[in-house]
């Protein structure tokens, strides 16, 4: 058992709040006129004196930060195997990249021709995407996934209106990543779902019966959320063409074929690319993600602006275009985001970004073969990148996915994605990327077949699990709907 020996770390205002000689620094006397607050503020903005503060020195200010730094699960501290969310390493080189000054110190409303360098590597990562793709052209603009499936549904309903079309539904799989029923229905769409077949892929007699003249398209996750690919997605294109509905290819899960095969050939009109996932850069709290979406020929009018264009050896930026569907945020791009994510490109070339497909198939492959005795997987159809166990052999014995994953922390591992896609029931949605070494893999696979063995034989260290973290089991109903956001002193402080 690999065990991380951390102590619970007490809130800063928790600490010390007697005043301390040693350490502490004073603030010199004033030596101006004292200004009451509330002379030039409204009396509503002046906060009351603070009371209770910590009295603390520099280096117990450094080390109370630093413990809560080694509280949180990083990629850089082992495997993290959340399904679907690809959190690959972020090599350092990128970092490096992204920090030359010639990068930073760019300003947005700088003139196109200060930004030459800056504006060269958007346009060659958009040429790059392209490739990759096998689409006509790219935006760079949305600063995440759903940014960029919402992007992509806007292009479509654009497209459609330029034909003089009004088409009001959407048809979405339930196996489809999650966000795509709320991107539909923010551009205006009804999201209708099919259910899948018993395969796991798209039931094409119901898309046969609900493909419409009321359909603007489809918006399909290939692979699918079980990691499934879509075995029959030429043939679902050219049904869904057929009938005048266009393609949106949601691309989340592109690292599972990533220069293996090209969604343009598979008849893809719109694909949004998670940066953040399939080319390493950061993730991170609604930013910096960048969601570029790669458009068909027919979409490519209504890209959004503003959008880098080559003008001979030069670079401009193009600010407005009346069929465009015009811009998606203020400026152009998370822009130090596109920097990481085509040193990424770059430094792996077309074979390491084949290879990075190869080895993240084979590690899910790896996990679903040393698992399957011990977990049900309700869907037996080949898995590409991530594999989709449930809890039904644990819940026999009382053990559900929660305990399992709370579990899994005392082994040092970060949890894998739970209850999702919805049509599993009790899902444990397990990626691990191409990142972790084999012996890392087997490590995990170790810990869960021991957890399995746990449940059998032990089903309440379960239920009380985690027992090596520095905060236990917790109500999670109770937390997320009463949460406590502030600290406040207790009676004893």
């Amino acid at each position: 058992m690999r065990r991380r020996p951390l102590r619970n770390e007490r809130l800063i205002f928790e600490h010390n709040r007697e005043r301390r000689a040693r350490g502490r620094y004073e603030l010199p006397p004033l030596d101006v006129p004292a200004v009451d607050a509330g002379s030039v503020l409204p009396e509503e903005q002046v906060r009351e004196p603070l009371a209770d503060l910590p009295d603390l020195g520099e280096l117990d200010v450094v080390q109370h930060f630093h413990r809560l730094s080694q509280m949180n699960f990083a990629v850089d501290e082992g495997l993290y195997p959340l399904g679907s969310c690809t959190m690959k390493y972020n090599p350092r080189v990128n970092e490096v990249a992204a920090r030359l000054g010639g990068f930073t110190a760019l300003h947005p409303l700088q003139p196109a021709s200060q930004v030459q360098g800056a504006l060269r590597v958007m346009w060659e990562l958009d040429q790059v995407l392209k490739t990759i793709t096998g689409m006509d052209g790219v935006t760079l603009q949305p600063a995440a996934g759903a940014h960029g499936e919402l992007a992509g549904m806007l292009m479509i309903r654009k497209a459609l209106e330029a034909r003089g079309e009004h088409r009001e539904e959407v048809l979405i799989p339930d196996s489809a990543h999650g966000t795509n029923p709320a991107s539909a229905t923010f551009a205006g769409f009804e999201a209708v779902e099919i259910a899948s077949g018993p395969d796991g892929t798209v039931d094409m007699e119901a898309l046969d019966r609900m493909m419409t003249d009321r359909v603007a398209g489809i918006m399909l996750t290939v692979p699918n959320t079980l990691g499934v690919f879509e075995p029959r997605i030429v043939e679902i294109a050219e049904l869904v063409h057929g009938r005048g509905g266009l393609v949106y290819m949601d691309g989340a899960n592109l690292n599972a074929f990533l220069g293996k095969a090209l969604p343009g050939a598979m008849g893809a009109d719109a694909l949004h690319i998670n940066l953040h996932k399939t080319f390493s850069t950061p993730h991170g709290g609604g930013g910096p993600g960048a969601g570029a979406v790669a458009v068909s020929r027919g979409l490519v009018p209504h890209l959004p602006v503003p959008r880098v264009i080559r003008d001979g050896d030069a670079f401009e930026i193009l600010w407005d275009d009346p069929a465009s569907i015009g811009p998606m945020r203020g400026f152009y791009a998370n822009f130090l985001i596109l920097v990481r994510a085509l040193t990424y490109i770059w430094g792996l070339g077309a074979e390491g970004l084949a290879e990075t497909a190869e080895v993240a198939v084979l590690y899910a492959n790896l996990v679903r073969h040393r698992l399957t005795s011990a977990y049900h997987l309700e869907y037996d159809a080949p898995s590409l990148h991530e594999v989709v166990f449930d809890d039904a052999f644990q819940r026999a014995h009382g053990v559900t996915n929660v305990d399992i994953s709370k579990r899994l922390l005392d082994y040092g591992f970060h949890p894998p994605t739970m209850s999702f896609p919805l049509i599993v029931h009790g899902a444990l949605m397990i990626e691990p990327t191409e990142s972790p070494a084999p012996e890392e893999v087997e490590a995990f696979c170790e810990a869960m077949l021991a957890i399995a063995r746990e449940a059998e034989e032990s089903p309440e260290l379960l239920h009380e699990a985690p027992h090596e973290t520095p905060v236990r089991r917790v109500d999670e109903v109770e937390a997320a709907r009463h949460p406590t956001l502030r600290w406040e002193p207790s009676e004893k402080s």
